[in-house]
């Protein structure tokens, strides 16, 4: 009886097959990364979009003031409450707690979880999901100042609420990675006579090729270019906001869109 022998790949032929398995890899891989920040970004948006309806409901519901950042023993936040400075904030309790689905949960940023990420035992900020609020115009001041000026503001007494910011993808830059951060810091410090002091440590954070995401007090989300990476070298906690991504964009002066007020934030 006659067999025949299978045909065997010669070296040639194995050598062309996996040179064109590694083309078409390495045309692929970008694309599909690509691919995965577009949909996370689509994702971060969305939450942001969400957190805008839940601070609009809120509104509603308080005579037209926009939620406090935080209480003045610092233990209920916009996003989570707890019953002490040591204890983890529960985000059912927080001042938006119950206009945020079933279970008053903060979505978390689909990007947060392939950053570097400091060491949660060293992290002072959990709860916010990786976004912060625009506590100094909109939300009232730190408890360290409570006779600073500002208060809650009321949207209707925004000028600009289209270019006044709300909410915006922010992080710390620690000496080992990255750590939640609940506020979207401005450019300077209010001081208690509402005056602008030396530049503050920035929290925004440009984590989607770039460019952060923002909610803006009209509802609406966009990607931000940063304008400004600033402190070069290590910050406050030993992080190096350059490295991280981590600045501030639109106009510096007078607080730029942070400020409802200032005259250049205007479109």
């Amino acid at each position: 009886m006659n067999t025949r022998r299978p045909h065997a790949f010669t070296l040639i032929e194995l050598l062309t097959v996996i040179a064109i398995v590694g083309v078409l890899a390495g045309v692929l891989i970008p694309v599909l990364g690509t691919m995965r920040r577009t949909a996370q970004q689509a994702v971060s948006s969305s939450n942001l979009r969400q957190l805008a309806t839940a601070t609009f409901a809120y509104i509603a519901e308080q005579r037209g003031l926009f939620p406090p950042a935080m209480s003045f023993d610092n233990n209920t936040r916009w996003h989570g409450a707890r019953p002490s400075s040591s204890a983890p904030f529960d985000p059912a309790k927080g001042y938006l707690g119950t206009y945020l689905g079933r279970d008053g949960r903060v979505k978390t940023c689909p990007a947060w979880a392939a950053l570097e990420l400091a060491p949660n035992s060293e992290s002072f900020e959990t709860g916010a999901g990786g976004y912060g609020y625009n506590m100094a115009y909109l939300g009232g001041p730190m408890p360290e100042t409570p006779k600073a000026p500002h208060r809650p503001a009321r949207l209707a007494s925004l000028p600009r609420p289209g270019r006044t910011v709300m909410f915006a993808t922010t992080a710390l830059a620690r000496a080992n990675g990255l750590q939640e951060y609940p506020f979207a810091e401005p450019p300077h410090w209010l001081n208690p006579g509402g005056g602008l002091e030396g530049e503050n440590q920035p929290s925004v954070h440009f984590r989607f090729g770039g460019k952060a995401l923002v909610a803006w007090c009209d509802g609406h989300v966009s990607a931000e270019k940063p304008t400004v990476s600033a402190w070069p070298g290590a910050n406050y906690y030993g992080g190096d906001n350059i490295k991280a991504g981590i600045g501030w964009f639109g106009s510096l002066e007078a607080n730029g869109h942070w400020n409802p007020n200032h005259a250049n934030a205007g479109p």
